[in-house]
């Protein structure tokens, strides 16, 4: 049975057999910039993917050859438009992070080309970075008078304080080995080998049993700033919750059994 795919003008959306949902940002004309449309295009297309029982995992893609994405659309920041309405613009960024966080699936973004400025954040939220060799990674605001506000809490939650000021206050392009030698990217892979590490780890993460997935990315991303003691509380009762499904029970009895587990979701 082929896969099902949907799309809009900006954002393609697709589900593979395996349960993997590939988005991927696809306004070439623009370098994929983070207009209004195309952020309201991957909202919908997460929020899509987080309530589709049957998707397992999220890879996040670009259909250009260069770049990934050149980051916000500048036009908006010297629009002669009302401060308030520029204030409301920019709230999509922090929906699409935060739904990113809260998705309760894994993430994968495949960074191709460039990733720049929003789009740096955006990549980040994911939880795993695969890069080709060529791409690059900035965030070059300071150059045209402006700053990474929108994305600086993700890159401090990624990127060493130090490594964090020289990025944001230099607003140099890092390679992908320079942005992996930095904690920004999991892996970095030849150009034409690219689409298969995606495929190798997305396929992975889709066949761990679902529950127990979004017990984990629940827990991995409240425990984050908690201090030491109510993270261990904290951790403890989720452990006790994760004790009490049916898809813990058939992990363990399929280990012992030398099979593979037939997850229930519950």
């Amino acid at each position: 049975m082929p896969s099902e795919a949907t799309s809009t003008d900006k954002v393609l959306y697709e589900v593979a057999e395996s349960g993997v949902a590939t988005i991927t940002l696809n306004d070439p004309d623009t370098r994929n910039a983070l207009s209004p449309e195309l952020l309201g295009g991957l909202l919908a297309a997460f929020a899509r993917a987080r309530e589709e029982e049957r998707v397992r995992c999220v890879v996040l893609a670009s259909s250009h050859e260069r770049t990934f994405s050149s980051g916000a659309a500048l036009g908006g920041f010297g629009a002669d438009v009302p401060l308030v309405e520029k204030h409301f613009g920019s709230e999509r960024f922090v929906e699409l992070f935060k739904l990113i966080g809260q998705l309760g699936k894994p993430t994968v973004c495949r960074a191709r080309g460039h990733v720049l400025a929003g789009a740096l954040g955006i990549a980040l939220a994911c939880d795993l970075i695969v890069a080709g060799e060529g791409a690059t990674f900035g965030t070059p605001e300071i150059n045209v008078g402006t700053f990474p506000f929108m994305i600086m809490a993700l890159i401090y939650r990624n990127v060493p304080r130090k490594k964090a000021n020289e990025l944001l206050l230099l607003g140099e392009r890092w390679s992908a080995a320079e942005a992996h030698a930095a904690g920004i990217v999991n892996r970095v892979v030849p150009e034409e080998q690219l689409d298969a590490a995606v495929a190798e780890w997305a396929g992975k993460l889709a066949s761990s049993s679902p529950v127990i997935m979004r017990l984990g990315k629940e827990a991995m991303r409240r425990q984050l700033d908690m201090p030491l003691d109510d993270a261990l509380d904290y951790l403890r009762a989720q452990l006790s919750l994760a004790l009490s499904t049916e898809d813990i029970v058939e992990g363990v009895s399929a280990f012992f059994e030398k099979r593979e587990p037939v997850w229930k979701g519950r």
